[in-house]
């Protein structure tokens, strides 16, 4: 199967719409709340954009010098596995996802519909990923030329990733980037943050802040903070399980540490606010999103107090932009277990 190219060879992800939502929280938020709604992407999460900018650029590559059949390689438990499927269809190339065996049956019926190929192997990412890897070793490369798509961990994926930024800008007035006091993200592996990062440096929107959230289940870069180097986690046990990355990367690192043009801040919460934010969410948006998104989400709702305490004082026209990441993973059969976990939880108190 080959790619027939078109001129230029399109991008996939969409643009997604920039909402104000200020004024439809319970709580009155002390300045403007902008949602970037990346559950709109064709896939369902922001990964179609850094994946779709990693797969596009090594689709032009390969088929300017070669005609092999190309071959799209993933190993991911949800998001990042489904971008690489939906891309693979959009380009009408083969692809093989590798998810861990406790991959969720939602995850694998959407796989199937993209016409991807599922191998269940390991208990984790990381071992699905050694499995791909593997599997990808075997290929007779003569005559096919594989893509392999980290999750996070590329240059091209933060590029990618960086086109959020570019669309929050072109969605605002002038003077409203200006007023622009902080974007806001869930933090996994860190190819999210590190897109937006880059994309702020581009567009000159400095001298502000970005607001990572990690869960206390999941603190990947903390960890990494704590320690001064890059380390690698025994054990990721988290309801947010599109933040449960073991690792992150040396570019988060860096930009994290250099506050010479943006500042980065971090701040943990716990699983159990995170998905009472997605329980919040979809009843007062009626969008059903997974726990990874409800962490960043968790600001409006139980964790208000995060805006004061890292932005201090707000005026009502400064602006923050959160990324609602959105995620395929989490249905609403699921939303309705997370209401009995967390009345489980409220009674007990």
């Amino acid at each position: 199967m080959s790619v027939q190219l078109s001129s230029p060879l399109p991008q996939a992800h969409v643009t997604t719409t920039l909402t104000d939502v200020t004024d439809k929280l319970p709580m009155k938020p002390p300045c403007r709340i902008l949602l970037k709604n990346e559950m709109e992407q064709p896939s369902g999460s922001f990964k179609l954009r850094g994946i779709g900018n990693l797969i596009h650029k090594s689709i032009m590559e390969a088929t300017a010098s070669s005609t092999n059949e190309i071959q799209v390689f993933a190993s991911s438990g949800g998001n990042a596995g489904l971008a690489a499927a939906y891309l693979a269809w959009f380009y009408n190339v083969k692809c093989t996802v590798v998810l861990p065996v406790h991959s969720k049956p939602v995850v694998q019926r959407m796989l199937l519909k993209f016409n991807a190929k599922i191998v269940l192997f390991g208990n984790s990412i990381n071992e699905a990923d050694q499995h791909l890897r593997n599997l990808m070793t075997s290929l007779d490369t003569s005559t096919t030329t594989p893509i392999y798509c980290h999750p996070f961990s590329h240059p091209l994926v933060w590029q990618g990733h960086s086109t959020l930024v570019d669309e929050v800008v072109q969605q605002l007035l002038a003077p409203e980037v200006a007023k622009i006091r902080a974007m806001v993200c869930s933090c996994g592996g860190g190819g999210l943050y590190n897109g937006i990062y880059q994309g702020m440096v581009r567009n000159n929107i400095t001298n502000l802040d970005i607001l990572l959230i990690e869960t206390n289940q999941a603190p990947t870069l903390a960890e990494s903070l704590k320690a001064d180097k890059l380390i690698t986690l025994n054990s990721v046990n988290s309801l947010a399980t599109s933040l449960a990355c073991s690792y992150t990367t040396q570019q988060t690192l860096l930009n994290y540490k250099d506050t010479s043009v943006v500042s980065t801040k971090l701040e943990l919460i716990d699983d159990l606010d995170a998905i009472r934010a997605c329980v919040d969410f979809e009843r007062d948006f009626g969008k059903v999103v997974e726990p990874a998104c409800g962490a960043a989400l968790s600001i409006l709702y139980s964790k208000i107090n995060l805006l004061y305490k890292n932005f201090g004082h707000l005026k009502e026209d400064d602006i923050v932009v959160l990324v609602a990441c959105g995620g395929s993973c989490t249905t609403a059969e699921d939303i309705g277990g997370f209401k009995q976990m967390l009345n489980r939880n409220d009674n007990r108190l």
